[in-house]
């Protein structure tokens, strides 16, 4: 297994995952006093698990037909377009 690659994907998911939507979420099912911590934690632990899979299922499939340079340059336009759109309807 190559470690640097490992962390560097972990960080990177790690960083973007923390005071999304996702995590505020989890954090409301697990304020309810009457839901099990556990329960909430394994069920957002799977939904991350198979949102994960099917991001890498994806790219597998797109990086058969598109080449990996596209790709960063289509996942970089994304990103700028999903910003500019957030900011303006802020």
């Amino acid at each position: 297994m190559d470690w640097k690659v490992f962390l560097t994907i972990f960080v990177a998911v790690f960083i973007a995952e923390l005071g999304d939507k996702t995590q505020l979420a989890t954090m409301l099912f697990a304020s309810d006093k009457e839901v099990s911590k556990y329960l909430v934690f394994f069920a957002a632990s799977a939904a991350l698990i198979v949102a994960s899979a099917v991001g890498v299922l994806a790219g597998s499939l797109l990086s058969a037909y598109i080449n990996e340079k596209v790709l960063h340059y289509i996942a970089g336009v994304g990103f700028v377009l999903i910003g500019l759109w957030t900011l303006y309807s802020a």
